[in-house]
């Protein structure tokens, strides 16, 4: 009686141990429970935190970039002046590689300007007024909503015809993820005492 007693006993201990781990696997304490929401809730808040940082942040960072774009054109429009004042006698060449990541540089044989403008968060100089920065380059800022149209200009036709591929004709060059090549040549002078400079992309 006594060993069927003590059987019975050791089962129904060893049941009870083995139901409660069942329990604790189905349906975990109210702990572990507590701490997988807590969990959730802080990583949505870092997301949340994330957000606004990026909301305010990343205006202000295309500003600087599109600073920095502007100041990179100007001094591309430099070496462009540099290039053709510094050309020489006729026949002579010379050949450039330009990099233009944002914006557009049209060759403007028509009226003798080389011109670079681009759509900018950043506000290079005051709306609607045009000024002379470094080597005869004019900015100009016009404000279309939230964005900037930045113009810069470096006007020749008083010493020079510019040319594209031989013709007094309007070229853009877009951005492009390649530099450009472009070859300078001093074509001798027109009927109006002008030096052509005859511009290809090679």
């Amino acid at each position: 009686m006594k060993k069927r007693f003590s059987f019975f006993v050791k089962n129904k201990v060893g049941t009870r141990a083995l139901t409660s781990r069942i329990r604790k696997k189905i349906c975990p304490t109210p702990k572990r429970s507590q701490v997988w929401v807590e969990t959730v809730i802080y990583t949505l808040i870092a997301f949340v935190m994330i957000g606004l940082v990026l909301t305010f942040a990343k205006p202000q960072i295309e500003k600087l970039q599109d600073k920095t774009l502007i100041d990179q054109s100007i001094t591309m429009l430099k070496e462009i002046e540099s290039t053709i004042l510094n050309i020489g006698c006729s026949g002579n060449k010379r050949i450039l590689e330009l990099g233009i990541k944002k914006g557009e540089l049209r060759i403007d044989g028509i009226n003798d300007m080389i011109i670079f403008e681009m759509e900018s968060r950043h506000t290079y100089s005051e709306p609607g007024e045009k000024i002379e920065t470094e080597g005869n380059i004019f900015a100009f800022t016009e404000t279309k909503g939230n964005v900037n149209i930045v113009n810069l200009t470096r006007d020749y036709s008083s010493a020079y015809n510019l040319q594209y591929d031989g013709e007094n004709e309007l070229e853009i060059l877009s951005k492009s993820s390649v530099p450009y090549k472009l070859l300078l040549k001093n074509e001798g002078e027109d009927e109006n005492n002008k030096i052509i400079i005859n511009i290809i992309i090679i």
